[in-house]
C-alpha cells in the first residue's frame, strides 16, 4: 500500500530531444558565415552554397550506399552540382537546366564503368539526388542576382528559420495532435500553426523593410507559403530517413545532424520564394 505521506512523483519534463546549447552555437556560427559572405561579395556566398551542396550530396549518397546498397555516382554529382549552382547564378534558369541535363548525362555515363547489375537503380537515385539537392539550390543563387539579391536571400533564410523555430517552440509547448505520425511523430498540427503565424509576421516585416517595392501583405502570402513548403520539405526528408532507417543524414553539425538535416526545409522552399519574389517585385 503506497505511503500517503510521500509526495506524488512529479511528471517528467518535456525534453527538447537534442543538445540545445550545441545546436544554438552551431546555428549562430553558420549564420555569421552566411551573412558575412552574403553582404561582402556575392560570389563568395555562391561558393558557400556550392560547398553545402557538395557536402549534402556526399551525405545523401553515402547513406544510400550504406543502408540500401544504392551506389549513386558521387563524382559527377558533386562536380555537376557545383556547376549547377554557378550556372544558375551566371546564366539564370536556362543555365541551371542545361547544367542539370549535363549532370544527368554524366551520371548515366559514369555508372557505365561498373557492372550492369543495379544500373537503373543507381542512375535513378543519382538523377533524384541531382534534382533534390543542387537543382533546387540554384534558386537561391538566382535570387542573389537581383539588385537587392542579398536582402532577398536573407529574407528566404530568415523566414525558413523562423518557420522552423515557430513550429518547434509552439509544438513543444502546446502540441497535442500529431500532424503526420507515421512520417514524423514529433510534428504536431499546433506546431504547423505556430510555423504559419511566426512566418507570416516575419514575412510582413521583411517585405516592408528589406525588399525594394515590397508590401506587407505580400509578406503575409510569402510567410504562409514558406511555412507550408518548409514543413513539406522536412516531412519529405523524414520519409527518406525512415526508409533508410536512420535518425540523421550525418553528424557534421553538433545538435543538428548533417548538412542535409539543415537543408531539408530550405531546398524545397527556395523555388517557392524565388517565384513569389518574381511575381511580387520582379526579377531585377
Amino acid at each position: 500500500m503506497p505511503d500517503a505521506s510521500q509526495p506524488a512523483p512529479k511528471p517528467p519534463k518535456k525534453s527538447a530531444g537534442r543538445d540545445l546549447s550545441a545546436a544554438i552555437g552551431v546555428g549562430v556560427g553558420l549564420g555569421a558565415v552566411i551573412v558575412a559572405s552574403l553582404f561582402v561579395v556575392k560570389a563568395v556566398f555562391v561558393g558557400v552554397v556550392a560547398v553545402a551542396v557538395v557536402v549534402g550530396l556526399w551525405e545523401l549518397t553515402k547513406r544510400l550506399d550504406e543502408r540500401k546498397g544504392i551506389r549513386a555516382p558521387l563524382v559527377p554529382l558533386a562536380l555537376g552540382g557545383a556547376a549547377m549552382v554557378v550556372a544558375g547564378y551566371v546564366r539564370g534558369a536556362e543555365g541551371a537546366w542545361v547544367a542539370m541535363a549535363l549532370t544527368t548525362l554524366a551520371v548515366l555515363v559514369w555508372r557505365m564503368t561498373e557492372p550492369p547489375e543495379g544500373y537503373l537503380r543507381d542512375v535513378t537515385a543519382g538523377v533524384f539526388a541531382a534534382f533534390y539537392v543542387p537543382f533546387l539550390a540554384t534558386f537561391v543563387a538566382m535570387m542573389l542576382t537581383a539588385d537587392d539579391g542579398p536582402q532577398r536571400v536573407l529574407t528566404f533564410l530568415l523566414l525558413t528559420v523562423v518557420s522552423d523555430t515557430g513550429a518547434y517552440a509552439v509544438g513543444w509547448r502546446f502540441g497535442r495532435n500529431k500532424l503526420a505520425p507515421r512520417i514524423s511523430p514529433g510534428k504536431t498540427r499546433e506546431g504547423l500553426l505556430g510555423a504559419v503565424a511566426f512566418a507570416m509576421v516575419a514575412g510582413a516585416l521583411c517585405m516592408e523593410f528589406l525588399i525594394d517595392d515590397g508590401a506587407w501583405w505580400q509578406g503575409l502570402v510569402l510567410g504562409l507559403a514558406v511555412a507550408v513548403s518548409a514543413t513539406l520539405g522536412d516531412l519529405g526528408e523524414s520519409m527518406i530517413k525512415r526508409d533508410l532507417g536512420i535518425k540523421d543524414m550525418g553528424t557534421l553539425l553538433p545538435g543538428h545532424g548533417g548538412i542535409m538535416d539543415r537543408l531539408d526545409s530550405l531546398l524545397p522552399t527556395a523555388p517557392v520564394v524565388w517565384l513569389l519574389f518574381v511575381l511580387f517585385v520582379g526579377s531585377g
